[in-house]
């Protein structure tokens, strides 16, 4: 697809259900992101949520998803440590999830342990700029590379990831300049969050763009619907037909 110049497709994903929804809507892929840390279990990082979790999670994905290509995040801790509990981890999300490939957050201090999933049979997605489970490191969720050497250093790992053999780059919260020549410097395509329109494609999390999590608008989030409002109506209508024992009525009833 980045060879033929097509855009790709992305978004999150967390439940049988809307990825169903989201997979026969044409969605090229489905990142069962660690972002259900927050969106689904509430926790305000996605540094909580663990391995077994992940693998619930993208076990009702992969059996919704049809058409698209199924990335799981490898959680906080889960491939810090050393290179074989990396490389055991990312094994055990494949096999036990059935998942196409998994998705961490890093550049050259982590290059051995992606050479090695790459070596044993395991695609791997890289993700660079704004790697949430660094926010403690980071101090926050500022954008990153604004400084002439963490843009050198952020387009070095990006060529390092791609040589490794990763078969996609997630580039967040970056200048869309630095972004631009990052996607033009490696082979493999460059899905962009919060980086601008020239990367190979583009992925949000399905719940912010749906206006489903209404308290959450950085600039690079467009809301594509607003069913939050759509839900919070439909709920309170339910209520209302309940109290009034109007549902339900003599059709719905057998």
């Amino acid at each position: 697809m980045k060879a033929a110049g097509e855009k790709i497709a992305m978004l999150t994903s967390y439940d049988f259900t809307l990825a169903r929804l989201v997979d026969e809507a044409g969605i090229d892929m489905i990142l069962v992101g660690d972002s259900a840390s927050n969106v689904v279990c509430g926790n305000l990082y996605t540094l909580p949520i663990t391995v077994d979790e992940m693998i619930f999670l993208a076990k009702g994905v992969v059996r919704a998803a049809e058409h698209a290509l199924v990335v799981c995040d490898m959680p906080f801790g889960s491939y810090q440590v050393s290179e074989e509990e990396a490389v055991r981890n990312a094994i055990r999300i494949l096999k036990e999830s059935g998942c196409d490939a998994v998705k961490l957050e890093g550049g050259e201090e982590i290059l051995p342990a992606i050479r090695h999933m790459v070596q044993s049979g395991v695609p791997v997605m890289g993700h660079l700029g704004l790697t949430p489970q660094s926010v403690n490191q980071f101090g926050g969720y500022g954008l990153r590379a604004k400084e002439e050497a963490e843009a050198e250093k952020l387009l070095h790992d990006a060529k390092l990831l791609d040589a490794a053999g990763c078969f996609c780059i997630t580039l967040e919260k970056i200048p869309a300049a630095l972004a631009e020549k990052v996607t033009k410097a490696v082979s493999c395509p460059v899905i962009g969050i919060g980086a601008g329109n020239a990367c190979d494609g583009q992925v949000l999390v399905l719940h912010d763009m749906l206006g489903l999590n209404q308290g959450f608008k950085p600039k690079f989030l467009r809301h594509f619907a607003n069913l939050g409002e759509e839900v919070k109506n439909a709920v309170s209508t339910y209520v209302t037909a309940v109290k009034d024992s109007s549902f339900p009525n003599q059709e719905e009833s057998y």
